[in-house]
């Protein structure tokens, strides 16, 4: 109790400036902070305070201590707030982003549940097809879709996210099902157009490989939204993440074609800054998403 005592006090007297307000902020005479920080050195062998009847300034070491010490204080609070009143306690505000369509679908409607679960959260959910730039832009976390670039952000993978080829059954009845990747060329397809942010085309399996191929249709559209609408429209073949169709796929309202030439799933994803040192409210939401999508049934429903 006294090392810790002496930190918070060292911490204290380094935000403020003197010994005074941190003595006032804690209720005691600037004489017993001035003995716990004493102490510290002491224990330390080191000088981290140069104080004057005017000053206080930090040394070099004392710098760096500051540091440690702030976050082991912080650690020490999330553990005390994860078991207070019984359960989990979490507070402050959660900035979060995503990609628009996927956000519109898969993470603002969990936004409600997350809050009624933790009342003490207040969420900003940024919705973006633009890459956000979390740590210069001051986000919390972002949630991810698709292969990650090298970067130093943590990821951890929610949920697999596949592709499939899907068409309506009034499509298929009148183009018939192509039996082979090769075949889209006889086909409708429903395809980004060139400025979008796809550009390699849809990937397939083909003789253990993994191949891209540039169908084309009659029309194509930078929205990802209005090809999947045209889709259900009977307007051709689209190439859609499971996340999208899946809950249409299992009603049969879209039929799956080409399954078995299928590329590889990649991922859902949380990015996030530094894995250590993560404040109560983010390891929440991130708990709570992995949660949800980890649900077989989340994505029929």
């Amino acid at each position: 109790m006294d090392k810790l005592k002496q930190l918070e006090s060292f911490v204290s007297v380094a935000a403020r400036g003197s010994l005074t307000a941190a003595a006032q902020a804690e209720g005691v005479a600037p004489a017993v902070i001035g003995r716990r920080l004493d102490a510290l050195e002491e224990r330390l062998g080191v000088k981290l305070m140069l104080r004057t009847t005017r000053r206080i300034s930090l040394t070099h070491e004392g710098s760096a201590f500051l540091e440690d010490c702030q976050r082991l204080l912080a650690d020490l609070a999330n553990a005390e707030a994860s078991v207070s009143a019984g359960g989990v306690k979490a507070s402050g505000y959660l900035r979060v982003t995503a990609p628009a369509g996927f956000g519109r679908r898969h993470v603002a409607p969990l936004v409600p549940r997350f809050l009624q679960q933790h009342p003490d959260v207040n969420v900003s959910l940024n919705l973006s097809d633009r890459v956000v730039d979390i740590v210069n832009e001051g986000y919390d976390c972002a949630v991810r879709v698709g292969d990650l670039p090298d970067s130093s952000l943590v990821s951890v993978r929610l949920a697999d996210n596949r592709r499939l080829c899907v068409a309506t059954p009034g499509y298929l009845a009148r183009a018939g099902r192509p039996a082979h990747p090769s075949e889209l060329s006889r086909h409708q397809c429903l395809t980004l157009s060139s400025d979008a942010s796809q550009t390699r085309g849809w990937a397939f399996t083909i003789d253990g490989a993994v191949t891209h191929l540039r169908p084309s249709g009659r029309v194509d559209c930078s929205d990802g939204q209005v090809l999947h609408d045209w889709c259900v429209a009977g307007l051709g073949i689209a190439w859609r993440s499971t996340w999208e169709v899946e809950g249409q796929v299992a009603r049969g309202d879209l039929l799956s074609v080409l399954d078995e030439f299928a590329a590889p799933p990649n991922g859902i994803y949380a990015v996030f800054p530094q894995r250590k040192h993560l404040p109560l409210r983010v390891r929440l939401w991130i708990d709570f998403l992995k949660h949800s999508y980890g649900d077989p049934g989340y994505w029929k429903g």
